[in-house]
């Protein structure tokens, strides 16, 4: 009888663990991580403060959560009331956050071998469930108490080539979800599904169809072969009730010549009304782009005084290397700085926010060198805001390539559609920097210099303890004063870290949670043992 009371109110306590609301939604619970970014905002701050600077020091493991097969791990935990949801490529865990013990884990059957490609980079939950996207392009929605299927929905051809690597993302009862065709010459879009039912309520292309605004900017048919991939998973202003996510490269990725144009919505940053997903409005921060930088990005949406006026802003450090300020009401450009030093394909920004292209600095057929590098400035690694200092806090690459180019032809069936490429130039100077800038004007305040000369890793989580958290390649998972960027705690995990650090509380206690690529750590301060005395 006591093995099944135990039972039951274990029971009760999972299934009470994901009743999100909308309103919560909106107003996350300090304690809680309830999206992919922690908030609509996707400002990436807790108000957690109980790990501080003055004892980050006794930050240590509390458990570590293994999983095998499939891709490395890019997923950032969603904390609902103690219980962890987290993925893997195909599969979905839940776990309890305290001990790190497995409530229910649920895995995807696949069909073919070639299903198993891409990434895939979270879960979200809504009401008494938690739904999230297979590398085959199903939308899967969970009983969050159970891991039981409540309905799954095909939503792209995998066969095609397309993939669907972001977390979905929830609000107004609404699913958001967006497929990334990975440079594949497929065209990209973007749907919302009813939370409760899956049916589908709206579609938007992010490439102009003939008699479209927008088709103009694409030379004869290239717009049917045209990328503009949803890689991430957005922001969302409910006050303007607009959804806001960056675009994806054109296709092919480094060969303009076949698709002269602007080509739009690729490297747009795009506010669709939720309701019916029409476009309010855009901004291209890489018109013609020839270097596969994805503006793709996250979208930080903070509320603050602007010449002195209260604006609703948007700021956003591009993979292209400029740092812009725009307004999220009507899209307008406010300000933009370069954040790295490393450039050489433009001399500055124009008064609309377009780039001031410097001739020939373009892929060709013989090479060349152009600064930053296909990788980018900064890539998917989220960045952070903190109210406390004011500060942006982004992953900086300064690295340059050699580009070149080919006439490399679409070909039907998911083949790669890029038409050139570019070799990294790991000279002395390739270095990695966590760096923070300055809200309004893009200035650096500082900056930290990453551990080793890996590219890519983990983004940041700012914390109201005053601390910045980032993983690395390396396997380093650290802590920086928030207002100096001095380091004050690190952890070397043994394995790569390609995730978004995360928070949560759980009965009056902190934890910071990461993954790795194949396991997920989470922390907390050393607590002594008390001894009893006999």
């Amino acid at each position: 009888m006591k093995k099944i009371v135990l039972i039951l109110m274990f029971s009760l306590v999972v299934s009470l663990s994901a009743q999100v609301t909308d309103e919560q939604l909106r107003q996350p619970p300090g304690k809680d991580w309830l999206t992919y970014n922690g908030s609509y905002d996707s400002q990436r701050n807790s108000t957690l403060d109980q790990i501080k600077l003055a004892n980050v020091s006794s930050l240590v493991s509390q458990w570590a959560f293994h999983v095998s097969g499939g891709a490395s791990m890019q997923s950032v935990p969603i904390a609902v009331h103690g219980v962890l949801y987290f993925t893997q490529p195909n599969a979905l865990y839940a776990i309890d956050g305290r001990s790190g013990r497995l409530i229910w884990d649920h895995h995807h059957q696949l069909t073919t071998v070639k299903d198993r490609e891409g990434p895939q980079r979270g879960a979200a939950v809504y009401k008494d469930r938690v739904y999230y996207l297979t590398t085959d392009d199903y939308l899967i929605a969970l009983d969050a108490s159970t891991g039981s299927v409540v309905y799954q929905i095909k939503i792209a051809e995998t066969k095609e080539g397309y993939s669907a690597p972001p977390a979905p993302f929830i609000a107004n009862g609404k699913i958001i979800v967006g497929v990334a065709p990975g440079d594949r010459g497929l065209n990209g879009w973007i749907e919302a599904y009813d939370a409760e039912t899956g049916k589908r309520l709206w579609h938007w292309a992010a490439i102009p169809g003939p008699g479209e605004p927008g088709n103009e900017t694409w030379a004869g048919d290239s717009w049917k072969h045209a990328g503009a991939a949803a890689w991430m998973s957005g922001s969302y202003d409910p006050e303007l009730n607009l959804y806001y996510l960056g675009m994806g490269n054109p296709s092919p990725d480094f060969n303009g010549d076949v698709r002269k144009g602007d080509n739009l919505y690729s490297e747009c940053m795009v506010a669709l009304d939720l309701d019916n997903g029409k476009l309010k409005w855009y901004f291209q921060f890489t018109p013609h782009d020839m270097m596969d930088w994805d503006g793709a990005e996250m979208p930080v949406l903070v509320d603050a005084k602007y010449e002195g006026k209260m604006r609703k802003l948007m700021v956003h450090a591009d993979r292209n290397g400029f740092y812009y300020v725009l307004d999220r009401e009507t899209g307008k450009f406010l300000h933009g700085v370069p954040f790295v030093q490393k450039m050489n394909w433009a001399s500055g920004l124009a008064a609309s926010g377009r780039p001031i292209r410097i001739p020939g600095v373009e892929p060709s057929l013989k090479g060349t060198k152009v600064c930053p590098s296909s990788i980018g400035a900064t890539n998917w690694m989220s960045p952070a805001y903190s109210p406390q200092t004011n500060l942006f806090y982004v992953v900086a690459l300064e690295g340059c390539g050699l580009a070149t180019k080919n006439t490399e032809t679409f070909r039907p069936g998911g083949f790669q559609y890029r038409a050139g490429g570019d070799v990294l130039l790991h000279d002395a100077d390739w270095k990695v920097y966590v760096r923070a800038l300055d809200l309004l004007t893009g200035r650096q305040v500082w900056e930290q210099e990453r551990i080793g000369n890996s590219a890519l890793g983990g983004g940041v989580l700012s914390t109201n303890g005053g601390i910045l958290f980032s993983g690395e390649l390396d396997g380093e998972f650290v802590a920086l004063n928030a207002r100096t960027g001095k380091p004050v705690w690190h952890y070397n995990t043994g394995e790569g870290i390609n995730a978004q650090p995360m928070t949560y509380m759980v009965d009056g206690k902190q934890y910071v949670a990461i993954a790795t690529n194949t396991t997920v750590f989470s922390f907390a301060l050393f607590e002594p043992q008390k001894v009893t005395a006999k």
